[in-house]
């Protein structure tokens, strides 16, 4: 009090550095009332939002890397082939090593579409987990406690029962997937379909309008306090 009425005996001396002092003023102080139910939401989507990035992880570097040196190795060997006279068996040493290479990148393939299934099962997994905190807090608080706001607008209840919409565009996506895998798993695959399945494979047009980036991130930054704490 003493300092704030000290203010009004005449103009205070101006600082060197006025962007030092803003970097000195005190953080906010935490939500005093936080309660556990608050913080299971806040884990439950921050490692929503790890397995949507580990999902861009697998498709965007391991499946593409591996869709793509197939289709290299199978356009290469189209090439060799091509330079064999007619009537003459291409030699050994230029099929097979080939073959071998294609059938590895399949197998790696086959692996990345596990590894999405298990990033899809997590994410379900997490859905569940926010709906039993949902049942658990109107059992133990009753509705008030799960209609009003968390920390800005949304309420535990909100939060809940709108989370589950995520599980659709990233079900589609696994599908389209597998189906890429499928097509690619043929060795008399067209270049031109093979481009084409690779595109789509990157461009994950399932996930433009669905993935936790374009729905959730920005609303979480704004109606989740300490939202990037762990990061």
């Amino acid at each position: 009090m003493a300092g704030r009425l000290a203010s009004f005996k005449g103009p205070s001396t101006p600082t060197s550095s006025p962007a030092k002092q803003m970097q000195q003023q005190p953080a906010s102080p935490l939500r005093s009332n936080e309660s556990t139910y608050h913080r299971k939401v806040r884990t439950i989507m921050q490692e929503l939002r790890t397995v949507a990035e580990n999902w861009d992880d697998i498709v965007l570097v391991d499946g593409l890397k591996a869709a793509q040196s197939l289709i290299d190795a199978r356009t290469e060997l189209s090439n060799e082939l091509a330079l064999v006279p007619a009537g003459t068996q291409p030699k050994h040493r230029i099929v097979e090593p080939k073959l071998s290479l294609m059938e590895k990148r399949i197998a790696q393939l086959d692996t990345v579409i596990f590894k999405l299934r298990k990033q899809f099962q997590k994410m379900n997994n997490l859905v569940d987990s926010l709906e039993s905190v949902l049942a658990e807090t109107h059992k133990t608080k009753g509705w008030q406690a799960v209609q009003e706001p968390l920390w800005v607008t949304w309420s535990l209840e909100k939060f809940a029962t709108s989370i589950p919409s995520i599980l659709i565009p990233y079900h589609r996506s696994l599908n389209m997937h597998k189906e890429i895998v499928e097509t690619l798993r043929s060795h008399s695959v067209s270049f031109e379909v093979s481009r084409e399945a690779i595109a789509h494979w990157a461009v994950q047009p399932h996930l433009e309008e669905g993935s936790w980036d374009a729905q959730w991130e920005d609303l979480c930054e704004v109606e989740i306090e300490r939202w990037n704490s762990t990061r």
